[in-house]
């Protein structure tokens, strides 16, 4: 799974975790003013997305997790900012092993939240076990296809997550983690212990939570690298929209053509404003319309062809090849 869920806290807090807790504290704090606990981020078992983590990659979201904040339900507002990992380890569980049968692995992280007024019936429904379920929102380099070892997403890969190949389940490895977002406390999670939000290459699932957020006017804060991301993405989408633009141009252009050959009468600049207000699908039907009707006005014959029953004959011995 690519989530988890809160574990039992400890009852006293060590003289590191305080030291820890206070790298990221402006002022500094007893363990009487903080709150920790422990929660199981993934692991790498195969999830309800037909995905897993491998044992390396969970090693290397053990650094990248570290200092990242935990909000509720992927929200990216401030202050949806609830806690903070101090510390992530990487456990194995002896004893218990994968849906695949290797050894499980799992990836566990302290966090801390501050003993406030505000925050005191979060921290109690932590307590109650109301708020347990976590899921993390990271982004990896690729999506190995478990059947044919190619990245699940291109075109040298035919699989599909979830059916079997002969004897084997087609799954997704999650390999190279490049960024760690926040986990979150999710009410439903997507996972066999609760959900994730991850991204491929282009993050695009990342960056539609961004522009949801946008959109109904709320703040977020952006790292570095989420900065980066984002601006590449924007960077993507201009040049798709650009050879869309020129696409519909042509397509248009076609349209006007195939109106004139079939003896149409609405003048070009009607014609043009016509299909400034359609969608290019609907443009494409027009044009797939016209040509029906372009061949049925000027039927293309090849120089060499059979006259049918009926039509006087020739010999055309003239083409005889």
């Amino acid at each position: 799974m690519k989530t988890g869920q809160v574990l039992k806290t400890f009852d006293s807090i060590s003289e590191e975790e305080m030291a820890l807790v206070n790298s990221y504290s402006r002022k500094e704090l007893k363990s009487e003013d903080v709150y920790l606990f422990s929660v199981v981020l993934c692991d790498n078992d195969i999830d309800r997305d037909n995905e897993r983590f491998t044992v390396e990659s969970l090693f290397e979201l053990e650094k990248l997790f570290v200092g990242k904040t935990g909000i509720v339900d992927h929200s990216m507002k401030a202050e949806n900012m609830t806690a903070r990992i101090i510390s992530c380890s990487v456990e194995a569980i002896e004893g218990r092993k994968t849906m695949l049968g290797d050894d499980y692995f799992r990836l566990v992280a302290r966090a801390y939240i501050p003993i406030t007024k505000k925050n005191e019936d979060f921290i109690d429904m932590i307590d109650t076990g109301i708020l347990k379920e976590v899921s993390v929102g990271c982004a990896v380099e690729k999506v190995v296809c478990s059947i044919c070892s190619n990245d699940i997403h291109s075109n040298a890969c035919s699989h599909t997550k979830g059916e079997k190949y002969g004897s084997k389940l087609c799954f997704g490895e999650l390999i190279s983690p490049t960024d760690a977002y926040e986990f979150s406390f999710v009410a439903v999670p997507a996972q066999k212990g609760a959900g994730v939000i991850k991204a491929h290459k282009g993050k695009a699932d990342y960056m539609e939570n961004i522009r949801k957020a946008l959109e109904k006017g709320e703040e977020i804060t952006l790292s570095k690298s989420q900065s980066k991301n984002l601006f590449e993405y924007i960077v993507t989408l201009e040049k798709g929209a650009e050879d869309a633009k020129l696409y519909r141009e042509d397509l248009t252009k076609s349209v006007v053509k195939l109106s004139a050959l079939c003896d149409n009468e609405l003048k070009t600049e009607t014609l043009e404003k016509i299909l400034s207000k359609l969608c290019t699908s609907e443009i494409k039907e027009l044009k797939a319309a016209y040509e029906k009707r372009a061949e049925k006005t000027m039927p293309v014959k090849p120089q060499l062809f059979s006259k049918s029953e009926g039509e006087k004959t020739h010999n055309n011995t003239q083409f005889t090849i």
